[in-house]
Formats: C-alpha cells, structure tokens, sequence
C-alpha cells in the first residue's frame, strides 16, 4: 500500500506542499533589521534538526500521533494499517485480515455500516462518543481515501478509522448529567411534597387528582391543587399555576396554597378569598405571576360556586353527557392589584363530573388554546367511570408523556348519583321558621320527628336537638327573618344549619355567672363534634353544627 499516493488526499496537503514549495524557491531577502547570520547559525549549531511534519512520510506521522487510526480497503475491508495506538488500545491486528473479523471492537461499535456508507457516498462520516470494550470512550471520523498501486492506476477506495478518546469529556458530561438528574428529582420532590399527600374526602363528592412534571431538565413548575373540607357539608377546591420554573416557582407555589388553606378556613365566598390571595402574592413576589381557581360546592344548592383569578375554565358534565364551560367572571392573575374580583356559579347536579385543570393539559405551540379546550371537553363528554379512571383518560387524550414540556394538574370531582340503599344514607330536611315564641318549640318538634324517622340512637338524638333548641334561640334572638333551619345526613355525619338575614357573625365566649345569655354557642361548640358559621351571598348568615356518626350508622 503506497501510504504517499493517498496521503495527498489529506486536507490540507496540498497547500502546505505550495507553500514549501515557495520557500524553497524564494532567494533569502534578509536585509538591515534581520537576524544577524551569527545569531543564525548559533541557532542552528545549538537545535538539532528536527524535520517539519509536511516532510515526513504520512505513514510516519500517523505512527507518532497518539489518536487511534486504521486504515481499510475494498469493499470486504480489508485492513492495511493500524498504528500504535490503535495497537495499544485493542492489541495487535493482523494485516490483510477482513475488519470483519480482525476488529471485532469496530463491529461492537457498530461501525461497519458507517464504513460501507463511507465507501459508497465519499463523504465522511463521524460518530460521537461511542463506548469501547476496552471502557475508554472514542469519537470515531471515517474519512475516504484514494489509494493507488504506485504506478498510476487505481485498485479502489479506503476508509481512514480516526479515533480521539473523549473518555474525560463523556464522564464529565455524565456527572454532569447526573448531576441534573439529582437536581430534578430534588425539585420534583420539593413539588411533590407541597401538593397535598392525600386528598381529603368529602362526604358528597368522589375525588381524584394527578400532577405530571413537565420536561426532563431539573426546573419543574408550580402546579397544584388542594381539596379543602369547610364544614356543614361544604367543600372547596383549588387549581393554580405559578408562572415560570424551578425552585422558586415551587417555593412561591407552597406559599400560596398555604395561604388558600387558611383563607378557606375563614369560610368567605370564592371572589373574597382570591381577593386576599391577590394581596399576597404582590407581597410574595411581584415579579411571580400565579393563576388560581376556587371554587365551593354546596351539596343543598347543586352547584359550585367558584371565582377565577386569570385560570382556564371550569369543565363541567352533567349525567347526559352534555359539558358545561364555566363562564366569566373571571379577572386578571395574582398578584396585579387594583381588581375586584366576583364569584359565579355552574351547576352541579348529582350524577355530575367537574374538572379543573392547569394549561399544561390544553396549551399547544402549534395549536390555539381554545383548541385544546375544545379537544377537553369532547374528551370529557365521552369520559365515564370513577374519578380517576376519568383523570386518567383525560391526562392520555390530552397526549401528556413523560417528556411532556410542562407542568400538567388536573382536578376531578364527582357528584354521585344515589339510589337505593345508598339514598337513604343521604337525606335532607328544612323548616321555615316563623318568628314569634312558637318558633322555639316548632323548631324542636321538627327536629326530633326528623331524627327519629332517620332512626338516630336514642343519645344522639337528643343531642341534636338540644343543638337545634341553641341555634334557633340564638338566631330567634340576635337575627332577623327570614330564618330557616335545614338538618342533612349523610353517611359520616349529622348537620344541622340555621339561616337568618343578619350578617353579624357569632362567636364563643365565656359567660359570666350572672348572664342570661351567651352560652348557647358554648353549649353548641361542647356537644358537637364541629361548629361553625358563615355569612351567606346576598347577606344574612349560617350557622351550623356537626355530629360525627357511629359506625353503625354509616353501614
């Protein structure tokens, strides 16, 4: 093989051959201001000769080089030179050997192919940090060569194998991907760990949820949700989105949930508690814009109440299949100020599905929201079963895959339609109270036939209506008409609520031994399990009470 034909192949050969080839052509023109011929030759007498690398044969040059290289011909690839490195790296390699068989490294690479398409394009091909048997690391170029029979003719092409190791680079690029790996896992931990670890259960609602971190980088986002119980049978959910990514936005996510958790507990309508919210927020972070909805279920009125703070619509399906989108008002994100936010409402029959959800379910880039809305609600509309066989559906229609490139929380919650046995576990029954000194006793009738016909235990029986006596009194005396009283069962507890128009909330307190009054809420607080109140929209308030049921009871 004669390694000079082919070595003027090489890039750049042939102009380092020109410029030789000029110097050794061009006179010395050294004049005033050159180096001294002294100082010439003490150079020369003091530096051996070393030849420059365009004068050394190309066999020579790829002996010294420390990369591996090998070089191939025909179309059975034949191997005609392999140099020390190569040799080092992989052990001797007998010439004239099909690579087939004499480089069995290059087959476990997988490089054979490459080669073949090499010898039939002519155009080189690289292949980016393989690992080799030997554990080292190699970035492989296959150059085409021209080789010659050294009197002019042609007997076919070669393929120069270069090899440079990237051990170093491939680890450190590892350890780096690793180290984003940790990260990640880290940040979706700390996600994970902000978002409720079991959803509470409300007595009339089915609920599942699910969250999906978005993408395979280490900057999750701030989805969550939250189910919080209100008491009296009422029950508030939650979505939000916290704009941007990583650590931050998790940490002002945490923040805000919190704060909705505490709000709730306040029992104030869905506009006011994101009014609340928006001050915070600005307070948070002003530079962090967050996206929430809240909404409250009332299993007496069928319905959600629910206020929006710059967040996609809430879906509902009613038990025709018909879906329902939650229509304004809806008002800027968290966190802009100077907005008064308003509550509306969507119905939410028994045998209802609502769901919640952040834009990572529905936003496309190459597709307009309100696409992927309608593509949801057609998703919903033909989605049946119990809530999480139902989220599940939804998260598989809307495509979401682990390498999904957002943030993905979807809310699902179910209004049962109950029959049957199943019914009687849930029943409902209301008086209106009629002012005068009969109310008091009308109201203890009623109740006691209620619980009786429910066939209450004789203890809780009283209790009830000893409950019922103190909150009728209380509002027969600090209220005004119109008044209502309204007990509801249900599988876990006993309710009772007592409606008036003044919007002046009680509290407990401690009576004094000389007071006639104030000592109806304590008694109330004492004998039931909960107790609370609310003032209700259009003015007036609610005050109720909680029993929790024997086991027996629930069966």
């Amino acid at each position: 093989m004669n390694f000079t034909r082919w070595s003027a192949r090489l890039p750049g050969t042939q102009r380092r051959a020109a410029a030789r080839t000029e110097q050794t052509a061009s006179p010395d023109r050294r004049g005033e201001g050159s180096v001294p011929a002294a100082r010439v030759e003490q150079l020369t007498d003091e530096s051996p000769s070393v030849p420059a690398v365009d004068e050394l044969r190309v066999r020579e040059v790829l002996d010294r080089v420390p990369s591996l290289v090998a070089l191939v011909h025909g179309p059975d690839h034949r191997i005609a030179y392999v140099n020390d490195a190569y040799t080092s790296a992989f052990g001797v390699r007998p010439l004239g050997e099909r690579a087939c068989e004499a480089l069995p490294e290059l087959d476990a690479l997988g490089l054979f192919p490459l080669l073949d398409q090499v010898q039939r394009s002519g155009k080189p091909r690289t292949v980016k940090s393989r690992k080799a048997p030997d554990g080292r690391s190699y970035t492989f170029t296959c150059t085409p060569v021209a080789q010659g029979d050294g009197e002019g003719g042609s007997d076919g092409r070669g393929v120069l194998v270069f090899a440079i190791d990237v051990t170093d680079h491939a680890e450190a690029a590892e350890r780096l991907r690793a180290s984003e790996r940790r990260q990640r896992e880290t940040a979706v931990t700390l996600q994970r760990s902000l978002l409720p670890q079991e959803l509470e259960e409300p007595d009339d609602l089915r609920i599942a949820a699910t969250y999906h971190p978005g993408g395979t980088e280490a900057a999750v986002g701030g989805d969550w949700y939250d189910v919080i119980t209100l008491g009296g049978g009422r029950t508030a959910l939650v979505i939000g989105d916290v704009m941007g990514r990583g650590v931050r936005a998790a940490a002002v996510m945490g923040q805000l949930r919190t704060a909705v958790r505490a709000y709730a507990r306040l029992d104030l309508p869905p506009h006011e508690v994101l009014q609340l919210l928006d001050g915070l927020a600005a307070e948070i972070d002003a530079n962090q814009i967050a996206t929430c909805a809240y909404a409250i279920h009332d299993p007496n009125e069928g319905k959600l109440i629910y206020s929006s703070a710059g967040h996609l619509p809430i879906l509902v399906r009613d038990e025709n299949g018909t879906v329902l989108r939650a229509e304004e008002p809806t008002g800027p994100p968290l966190g802009t100020g100077g907005w008064m936010h308003t509550s509306g409402s969507i119905p939410l029959a028994p045998g209802s599905t609502a769901v919640l959800y952040t834009d990572g379910l529905v936003e496309r880039r190459d597709a307009d929201l309100d696409e992927g809305i309608a593509a949801l609600e057609r998703a919903l509309a033909g989605a049946t079963g119990t809530p999480q066989v139902v989220c599940d559906r939804l998260v598989r229609s809307a495509g979401v895959t682990p390498d999904h490139d957002d943030d993905v929380a979807v809310l699902v919650l179910q209004h049962p339609a109950r029959t049957g046995a199943d019914s009687e576990l849930f029943r409902n029954a209301a008086l209106e109270l009629l002012g005068g000194v009969e109310a008091a006793p009308r109201a203890r009738a009623f109740a006691s036939g209620v619980l009786t016909s429910w066939r209450f235990p004789a203890d809780l029986h009283d209790l009830g209506v000893l409950a019922t006596s103190e909150l009728v009194a209380n509002s027969l005396q600090h209220g005004t008409p119109p008044m209502r009283l309204r007990l509801r069962r249900t599988d876990r507890r006993l309710i009772i609520e007592v409606t008036d128009g003044d919007d002046h909330l009680p509290r407990r307190r401690r009576a004094e031994p000389g007071d006639e009054s104030g000592r109806g809420i304590a008694i109330v607080a004492t004998i039931a399990s909960n107790w609370g109140c609310r003032r209700t929209p259009g003015g007036g308030k609610a005050v109720w009470c909680e029993f929790a049921l024997p086991r027996t009871q629930t069966i």
